[in-house]
């Protein structure tokens, strides 16, 4: 790479920057108390909120993650975009309407802890107290997956040591979610989600062109694999893929029904039009997304073939070919720099929403919930702050090695959330006789039993999942769903009052 095409890059992502920090400033004047910066005063618009779920969930996974996958196993790992894509379609269809009314009519709850403690009338605050929890273990590992892609994407452009990349990106992200909240998040992750999508879509078309589709099965071959193994998703690296991975797969769908910084979107949309709105909106920017995310993986494989051979490091497929398609010419160079902020968009957008949702636990239901029930919002707004920090810190130190996964980091904590959340998330929006004793058994036994399946070495010094090859998500998911019906039904039912109440939100969906 030309010394120019380093400046113009460099230029353009400077600027980007920039804006995002500019944007934050803008919306701190407008945070006037807890409301306002962790839920935004429930004021998105339909636009806003589609693309910001959209950018906050795919994050660094859909630029680097899934394309990375696919570059090196083949075809055979499109099954988990897939799965992701119904989980996506899935969660606005079925969760996002009823969730913003109940969180509504449950006392205003501003939080998923806090929905939980109004929705079961836990005066003790102790779902709060097991929910924010669940939510700072796995955020800080989810924080750091982000941290870890920002730091590849800086070494490899470059050539800057990973660890101070690592810092300049988690002080960026850290500055402008501190300073605007809520709102600033929102609106950086819909620019980002913007850029995330153009980049998707053209990249790969544009690089598709340059090298001929008809030398692709060549280029392909000269890496050391055949083309009709590379394209049957039913194989993965050569070999026949079982149906234990194909079902993990999709499992990953199932995640979204619990995912915090996800579903705080559909607690802040504006009305039910815009709701709609959104609806469309993001189901057509996931479906574009991941479907040219897996095209990005195909067509790396060959397209970098003749002048890179095979890449070392697969997750940095999207990046060697946004720098082979237009660094070789300095007058694109600017464009280079555009596509490599969409990727460092990708990964921004992530970690700030899992920052903010995870200072929300520490400050909004630790905070005020447990400790400091009286406390002001001027204070509470300050521990937010604080704790945005904190996690920022944690995840900086954990994302440390250069040698993290991407994929590996982003799997725990998604299996972590959708376990533990997912199924009292449905139960409680769909399940009138889900009680407080139910709702605790599934999280405590979803959250348990990923840590078990992923991190216990319970089988010869082996973990379960290593042994089994399932995704923990999918016997999480479930035994906290057989937790909560069995609990549920074995304990006093709820309360006329949250059976009235959920009676009527019913009704009003209607």
């Amino acid at each position: 790479m030309s010394t120019t095409s380093l400046v113009m890059i460099m230029i353009a992502i400077a600027v980007y920057l920039l804006v995002m920090i500019f944007i934050g400033a803008s919306f701190m004047r407008k945070n006037n108390n807890s409301e306002d910066f962790f839920l935004g005063g429930r004021s998105l618009n339909g636009f806003v909120a589609a693309l910001s779920a959209g950018a906050s969930d795919m994050s660094g996974w859909m630029l680097m993650g899934l394309p990375g996958s696919i570059y090196a196993l083949g075809t055979g790992q499109v099954w988990i975009g897939i799965g992701l894509m119904l989980g996506t379609i899935a969660n606005w269809l079925i969760v996002a309407g009823p969730l913003r009314k109940y969180t509504i009519k449950a006392n205003n709850s501003l939080t998923l802890p806090e929905f939980f403690v109004n929705r079961y009338r836990d005066e003790k605050k102790i779902l709060l107290g097991l929910s924010s929890v669940v939510i700072v273990i796995f955020f800080v590992v989810y924080t750091a997956s982000a941290f870890s892609a920002g730091g590849k994407l800086f070494n490899s452009v470059f050539g800057v040591d990973y660890h101070l990349s690592l810092i300049i990106g988690a002080l960026v992200i850290l500055t402008y979610t501190f300073m605007g909240g809520f709102l600033a998040v929102c609106t950086t992750d819909f620019i980002q989600g913007l850029l995330m999508l153009t980049a998707v879509i053209f990249v790969p078309l544009i690089a598709l062109i340059n090298m001929g589709p008809s030398n692709f099965s060549a280029n392909l071959l000269s890496t050391g694999v055949d083309p009709a193994s590379f394209f049957d998703p039913f194989q993965e690296g050569g070999a026949r893929i079982s149906a234990v991975s194909i079902l993990s797969s999709f499992a990953w769908g199932l995640g979204y029904f619990g995912m915090p910084h996800i579903l705080v979107r559909f607690m802040a949309i504006k009305d039910k039009n815009e709701l709609k709105k959104s609806k469309s909106i993001a189901i057509i920017w996931v479906i574009l997304g991941l479907a040219f995310a897996s095209f990005i993986g195909i067509l790396g494989r060959a397209y970098l073939a003749s002048s890179m051979g095979v890449l070392e490091d697969s997750e940095k497929v999207f990046i060697e070919m946004i720098k082979k398609v237009f660094t070789e010419d300095s007058n694109l160079a600017l464009l280079a720099g555009l596509f490599i902020a969409a990727i460092l968009a990708a990964i921004m957008s992530t970690a700030d929403s899992q920052l903010l949702v995870a200072s929300s636990a520490v400050s909004e239901d630790m905070y005020k919930g447990i400790i400091k029930k009286d406390a002001s919002e001027s204070n509470v707004l300050n521990v937010g702050r604080g704790a945005t920090v904190v996690v920022a810190v944690i995840a900086l130190l954990i994302a440390w090695n250069p040698d993290s996964s991407v994929m590996k980091l982003v799997s725990d904590a998604w299996a972590g959330f959708g376990a533990a959340f997912g199924p009292l998330v449905l139960c409680s929006l769909f399940w009138r006789r889900t009680n407080f004793a139910g709702a605790f058994a599934g999280i405590l036994s979803g959250a348990l039993t990923v840590i078990v399946w992923d991190y216990i070495p319970l089988m010869g010094g082996e973990t379960i999942g290593t042994v089994s090859g399932l995704y923990s998500l999918l016997p999480g998911f479930i035994i906290s769903l057989v937790a909560i019906i069995i609990v549920s039904l074995c304990t006093k039912a709820p309360s006329e009052e949250i059976v009235r109440e959920f009676d009527e939100v019913r009704t009003e969906e209607e």
